[in-house]
């Protein structure tokens, strides 16, 4: 491309191990470039909501989706703190394997985050956070997406992807920024996928061991449970559906 885009859209659930890693290499890519990054949501329990449970807004606490709730409230202060609150549960949760998800851990996060645990309830009592999450949501449904992390760029397109783990760092991050928005001048090409061997399933599988340490839940594909145990089911990953 002759002129990089100075802004976009990314959609995530905090409880998605793929997304997170994919937001430490955009992180990266706006320190080295300026990009704007607009922070925003997707909730895989609900894409992946087997029937007869329940919405994630019909619980009264209800992981990804409560800590969602959290980041829209903040959100409405600031996209600045948006950001180091999916950055503080990112790092609990998937580099710790803590349990972000907790509502006490929760709270203990909010008040590292310097707003005070207070802001948990103030999210959960206000109904409208659960619009907020939901209208991201739809967002990415409605554009046919069905997974994070998704891009969406100012002219329109998006991206599901990348999908990746071990981030990369320093130029090598702008270099695969330039490969993924490279795609935007060719709007008929509309997947491209690595196929994983044992080797990729390996790395695939160490850098989630935190996450498979904290998280409470099985993970779901559209209705199927996957078996994340041997990391050999990953062609179209997407993690992570609580009890209803």
């Amino acid at each position: 491309m002759s002129r990089r885009p100075t802004s976009v859209d990314f959609h995530f659930d905090p409880m998605c191990p793929f997304a997170f890693h994919a937001s430490i290499w955009i992180r990266e890519v706006r320190a080295r470039t300026g990009l704007d990054i607009g922070w925003r949501f997707f909730s895989l329990e609900e894409i992946n909501r087997v029937d007869g449970k329940k919405h994630p807004w019909e619980r009264d606490w209800s992981y990804g989706w409560s800590l969602m709730r959290i980041g829209a409230l903040l959100r409405r202060t600031d996209m600045a703190l948006l950001d180091r609150w999916y950055a503080l549960i990112g790092t609990e949760l998937h580099l710790r394997g803590g349990k972000p998800h907790d509502p006490e851990v929760a709270r203990a996060l909010l008040d590292e985050l310097g707003v005070g645990a207070a802001r948990l309830d103030e999210a959960l009592a206000d109904p409208t956070t659960h619009d907020d999450v939901l209208a991201d949501h739809r967002r990415v449904t409605e554009g046919g997406g069905f997974g994070v992390p998704t891009l969406f760029f100012a002219d329109g397109q998006k991206f599901f992807g990348p999908v990746l783990v071990n981030p990369p760092t320093g130029d090598a991050a702008v270099r695969l920024w330039d490969l993924v928005i490279g795609l935007l001048e060719f709007p008929n090409v509309y997947e491209i996928q690595r196929p994983k061997g044992e080797s990729e399933t390996a790395d695939i599988g160490a850098a989630l061991q935190p996450y498979l340490a904290g998280r409470d839940w099985v993970s779901i594909d559209r209705g199927r449970v996957i078996d994340l145990s041997g990391m050999g089911q990953l062609s179209s990953p997407q993690p992570a559906t609580p009890p209803a």
